[in-house]
């Protein structure tokens, strides 16, 4: 049986297996340990029997006014524990959470180029915002889909309407 609980410093010595996903985000400690200070509501990890880490969802809430969100800064599972519901399960955590903080929506930012978690997000109610040019860095540098879902606050679904232009990173609030 899986477990999710909130992540833990300890946990940074044991998600190495999770992280060396190719299309997985990895940060330095300090930014985990930035994110655990200012937003532990936000990080949980899901946790084998045994007490490998499975996966975890690393976020924030930002924003001000309607632009108030909860925003998914990574999101891993494990190759061997995927397909079995877990990135769902953290997703709807994560989600939880930001409705408990009153959010408008819910975003992230995905690979063009990562079909597979973007027909995830889809299926879990995500639509693509807008694409943002250059998002991220390599050889060469790739776009990112800014993608969104509604929370209950926004009764009139504004954080939803796509944008029908592509915009650069630093125009991304």
């Amino acid at each position: 049986m899986t477990t999710l609980r909130p992540f833990t410093c300890d946990d940074m010595y044991k998600f190495n297996n999770v992280n060396l996903d190719p299309l997985t985000e990895t940060y330095g400690l300090s930014f985990y340990m930035q994110y655990l200070a200012h937003w532990p509501e936000y990080f949980q990890v899901a946790e084998s029997p045994s007490g490998e880490i499975m996966g975890y969802i690393m976020g924030k809430a930002e924003g001000h006014g309607e632009n108030w969100h909860g925003h998914v800064t990574a999101l891993t599972v494990s190759p061997s524990f995927r397909r079995l519901g877990l990135a769902a399960a953290l997703m709807n955590f994560l989600e939880d959470v930001s409705e408990k903080k009153r959010a408008y929506f819910v975003d992230l930012f995905v690979r063009v180029s990562n079909r597979v978690a973007i027909n995830m997000y889809t299926n879990l109610g995500y639509i693509i915002y807008r694409t943002v040019l250059e998002y991220y860095s390599g050889d060469p540098d790739e776009d990112a889909y800014d993608m969104r879902k509604a929370c209950s606050r926004d009764e009139k679904l504004k954080s939803v309407i796509p944008l029908t232009h592509p915009v650069r990173p630093e125009d991304v609030e």
